[in-house]
């Protein structure tokens, strides 16, 4: 038995974040949505799952736009007349009447990168269509002329530099660039461990960078972030990178990631996260065996964390993380119903813990999730 809160305490209140930029763009109250993302950023606020709320707030402002046009290519055809540039026309009059304010200038800029996403896909290269590749550079040539006028370096913005390093998406840069803009986002806001994820991503070869380059960034962030991730973000920045990718498993700090998983959830025990942990450790690595045994024996220790991370943490289970982690964290996966996403998760989520506590269960208990964590119960 373990409770499965929904919605969330962290669904909650990102939702809430959300609909309110959303509302502000409904309402036209730009200015009112400039100043309160202005505020979060000052604050450096955050949900308890660390989502940036000046983040949330953009994204609300702008997901009419993308939605429509998510909505419009969802089988990947657009129909015949599809209003895919509309909305995001209408957001760049906005722009331009607001006399090309920085903060409106990068959620145009992002809704531009958002819909090139959903042209693409996360596919290989050469499994995208011409058509999708080119709306895709399109699109994000577009957000890179909206964002030329602004200098990351001499502001301190988040939301400003987290779109400007957004732009290293389409590939037209180089690592070292990629790494150096992402370092000072990083240094922006070190609590956020978003900017982490994404530069391990965009380091690792698949993308743009080399496994020598992937390893050097992990350890300088971890080190310039001691204070507050221990070795938290040397893990971080290796979540992503390790997914379907065997020389960067082989070529793990195995102890140095393990000893940041712990020092994550010493210093941010929230339930969001520890299921996070849990489901990236259980799900997105450990049931990716590839067979090829130096990569397979890492994926099995990072796997067997998972035990730990449970029997430690975890109080709450949080279906829609593990739905993710059964698809590696795939940001642009479409989902046909919120609801059996979520209903696949819970049971995988359940199987997985459910081998975790075999021994007990096989001696005739039942194991429950209290506040401190889970009990065997003889039944």
């Amino acid at each position: 038995m373990i409770a499965c809160p929904n919605p969330t305490e962290e669904e909650s209140i990102r939702d809430a974040h959300q609909s309110r930029g959303q509302f502000l763009a409904r309402q036209e109250r730009w200015s009112d949505l400039v100043d309160e993302i202005r505020k979060a950023e000052d604050t450096r606020r955050a949900t308890p799952g660390l989502m940036a709320v000046a983040d949330l707030l953009g994204y609300g402002a702008r997901s009419d736009v993308v939605m429509a046009v998510e909505h419009a290519l969802f089988d990947g055809r657009p129909a015949k007349g599809a209003p895919l540039l509309e909305g995001v026309q209408a957001l760049e009059q906005i722009l331009v009447d607001a006399e090309g304010d920085m903060i409106l200038g990068a959620i145009v800029a992002q809704a531009h990168m958002d819909i090139a996403w959903f042209w693409r896909g996360t596919g290989w290269d050469s499994q995208i269509p011409k058509r999708n590749r080119e709306a895709f550079e399109a699109h994000f040539d577009r957000a890179r002329d909206i964002l030329s006028p602004y200098r990351m370096h001499e502001c301190s913005s988040p939301t400003l530099a987290a779109a400007k390093c957004g732009l290293y998406g389409a590939g037209k840069d180089t690592p070292d660039h990629l790494a150096a803009d992402y370092e000072y986002l990083i240094d922006l806001d070190p609590s956020n461990p978003a900017p982490m994820r994404a530069m391990g991503n965009y380091l690792s070869p698949r993308w743009f960078g080399t496994y020598e380059k992937l390893e050097l960034e992990a350890r300088r962030t971890a080190a310039r972030t001691h204070e507050i991730w221990g070795a938290g973000a040397y893990t971080w920045v290796m979540f992503d990178a390790l997914s379907d990718d065997d020389t960067a498993c082989e070529n793990l700090d195995l102890e140095f990631f393990v000893e940041g998983l712990q020092d994550i959830l010493d210093r941010r025990p929230h339930q969001y996260i520890v299921n996070l942990l849990a489901a990236y450790c259980a799900n997105t690595i450990g049931s990716n065996l590839t067979g090829y045994d130096p990569a397979d024996q890492t994926r099995t220790r990072i796997a067997g964390c998972a035990d730990w991370i449970v029997r430690n943490h975890m109080t709450e289970l949080h279906p829609l993380i593990w739905a993710h982690a059964a698809t590696g964290f795939d940001n642009n996966l479409r989902i046909r119903s919120a609801r059996g996403f979520a209903a696949a998760g819970r049971t995988e989520a359940l199987r997985i813990i459910a081998d975790l506590f075999r021994r007990e269960i096989a001696q005739g208990n039942r194991i429950v999730f209290t506040a401190d964590g889970p009990v065997a119960e003889h039944c």
